[in-house]
């Protein structure tokens, strides 16, 4: 989860492809091969269950409306342009978006680039560079490096002109090989109940928009937690959220549900996230082995078990900017001013 706390730097590469509405294709932009992603027309939004987001002090009901708020987290505006709705909105500041969405969109633009079937996506990180403004994004990919057995790519996102966000994934070909898993326990069952609204010092937006069913602790409750979670939503109109980006649209929250601290008193704030994986996720829902390390006079470490229905499929890792939150100022003419 980010916050508008980071500082932004430079570009991100040079000559990448707009959105094409032929398809992809591929050019050269400083020796590495570039493919610009087929551009989605833009649809009447699917109807799915509503939420509850916050905006400013008020609560308003998410209904399928794209004029009032859009039942996607994001809204195609073309050429590789998207609007954020108010279901990227994180529990930071109602104007930054939370990692898990952004993560999500720059890792369908990268399962879009020079799309291989024959390979998964085995590593991705996303880098937070900035914070991530629930307004419009400008999200790229390239491919680095092709190969026949292993492939390296990137993606960017921008916002008002700024680099806000950049990812990196690796993807190898599939393997031909038996399953070989250690022994571990299976995930825990699902539960039947949901959690109801977030608990107090939580900004809503995001937090709605995903449905969270815990087996043991929660956003509320220090320490680990176990947490299944599927998201109420699809990342954009039109189309089925991939296994890949319904896994990174959730585990970005490891830090929020094992956090130690209280969130009123302190921040513990991601700039990155990177995940492994050995498999595709089957399903929609994604669940959360979350814990968080922190050590006095160093940083914060999250790290995430990820599993579907099936079984565990990789894991998550958070490192965590640790700080004391500043407090409030002090009304004009008060005690202390």
């Amino acid at each position: 989860m980010n916050a508008p706390t980071f500082p932004v730097n430079g570009a991100f590469f040079r000559g990448v492809l707009s959105d094409s509405p032929h398809g992809a294709r591929e050019t050269r932009a400083g020796g590495a091969s570039v493919t610009g992603a087929m551009r989605l027309r833009t649809p009447r939004p699917p109807s799915f269950p509503g939420g509850w987001a916050r905006a400013g002090s008020r609560r308003q009901r998410l209904v399928g409306n794209i004029h009032q708020v859009a039942d996607t987290f994001y809204i195609p505006l073309g050429n590789g342009t998207w609007r954020a709705t108010a279901h990227t909105t994180g529990p930071w500041d109602e104007r930054a978006q939370h990692g898990g969405p952004p993560s999500a969109l720059l890792g369908r633009a990268i399962q879009r680039c020079a799309p291989r079937d024959d390979m998964i996506v085995t590593r991705f990180t996303c880098e937070i560079l900035g914070a991530i403004p629930v307004g419009e994004l400008d999200v790229q990919a390239r491919l680095v490096r092709p190969g026949r057995s292993v492939e390296f790519l990137e993606a960017a996102a921008t916002a008002g002109g700024r680099e806000v966000a950049r990812a990196s994934a690796w993807r190898v070909l599939r393997t031909t090989s038996d399953t070989v898993l250690q022994k571990a326990d299976p995930p825990p069952s699902l539960p039947e109940r949901a959690v109801g609204t977030p608990p107090a010092g939580w900004i809503d937006g995001y937090l709605s928009a995903v449905e969270w069913r815990p087996v043991r602790g929660h956003f509320a409750e220090p320490g680990p937690a176990t947490v299944w979670a599927r998201l109420r939503y699809p990342l954009v109109p039109d189309e089925e959220t991939g296994p890949l980006e319904r896994v990174l649209a959730v585990a970005d929250s490891g830090n929020g549900l094992s956090g130690e601290l209280d969130i009123t008193q302190w921040h513990f704030i991601n700039p990155e996230l990177t995940v492994h994986l050995h498999r595709e996720a089957a399903g929609e829902w994604i669940c959360l082995d979350a814990q968080t390390a922190i050590s006095a006079g160093g940083a914060g470490l999250a790290t995430s078990v990820l599993s579907d229905t099936q079984g565990r499929i990789g894991v998550g890792a958070q490192s965590l900017l640790v700080s004391r939150r500043r407090p409030a100022p002090s009304p004009a003419g008060s005690a202390g001013t």
